[in-house]
């Protein structure tokens, strides 16, 4: 792969080409990081309301109908459902894997195919979850038909 910058005083907004032979699912990776990296959040952690950028989020879960985001750093309560959460962040590589959870591609670090046509995921930080049946074969169309 070959990187370049080009740099120009005149421009007032940062402007990104890719060129490549055809779209791939690595080409459509860096697209979904380079596309997050322009988000942010809010999310609650001890009475105080921090910002997150996207990127740090590993997940979202709804838990007693509230939606917590969880990071690196610790665990978060957003005032979204978690159906808001996956409208905007879908197109930036995040991706519903059951009824209540949402999870970062960019953050999973390995899977693999576990009974009844589940897979369990492994998140930085060791974090594990599970993708859902119902979830699983979209799960794996988005990325590329990996079987795990």
């Amino acid at each position: 792969m070959k990187v370049s910058l080009q740099t120009d005083d005149n421009l007032n907004e940062m402007e990104i080409v890719i060129k490549c032979q055809q779209s791939t699912p690595r080409v459509e990776r860096i697209i979904s990081l380079l596309r997050i990296m322009d988000h942010q959040l809010t999310g609650k952690k001890n009475g105080e309301t921090h910002i997150l950028d996207i990127e740090q989020v590993l997940y979202g879960e709804t838990v007693e109908r509230k939606l917590f985001l969880y990071t690196l750093d610790g665990v978060y309560e957003t005032n979204l459902k978690l159906y808001e959460l996956e409208e905007r962040l879908s197109s930036i590589g995040f991706l519903r894997i059951s009824k209540s959870t949402i999870v970062n591609l960019a953050r999973v670090k390995s899977l693999k195919s576990d009974m009844n046509r589940k897979i369990r995921l492994t998140l930085e930080g060791n974090e594990k979850l599970i993708v859902s049946r119902q979830y699983a074969e979209i799960f794996k169309k988005r990325l590329g038909g990996s079987n795990g």
